[in-house]
């Protein structure tokens, strides 16, 4: 099964056979200002399980400070992936899930970085909150 998704104007198309199971709602500042939203929602994909199907060309890198890339359209500005050192070792990209065309059966299973949160939106969903990453050593919130 593949699942498509796009960017906005519809110039850049991917697809995905299958989802890791990390998929977390960011709230780091750099996620927030980059989807202009209270927070992101990536899935970690295997790069063996992504493909670009159209206008790849298109795509626009972003290389953070901390060295993280993520691309979107050039045309209409749409974020689609998240790249870290993590994934680059582990062979994944993230992608972002709101670009999908149509709605996919997966579920977010946490909150990252939650001590950037903006204050005016109550997580009241049930999912795992952590301060930082997943690593048990910053805890949960």
């Amino acid at each position: 099964m593949s699942f498509q998704g796009s960017c906005l104007c519809g110039k850049i198309t991917f697809a995905v056979t299958e989802f890791e199971p990390l998929i977390g709602h960011c709230h780091c500042t750099m996620c927030r200002k980059f989807h202009g939203a209270a927070f992101s929602t990536f899935a970690d994909v295997k790069l063996k399980n992504f493909k670009w199907l159209s206008g790849e060309a298109l795509l626009q890198s972003y290389q953070a400070s901390n060295n993280t890339v993520r691309q979107f359209c050039q045309h209409c500005g749409s974020s689609l992936t998240f790249c870290s050192s993590y994934n680059n070792n582990d062979n994944t990209i993230e992608i972002a899930l709101a670009a999908f065309d149509d709605d996919i059966n997966i579920s977010p299973d946490a909150h990252i970085y939650t001590d950037t949160k903006v204050t005016w939106l109550k997580l009241n969903d049930g999912l795992p909150q952590y301060r930082q990453y997943r690593d048990s050593t910053q805890g949960e919130k």
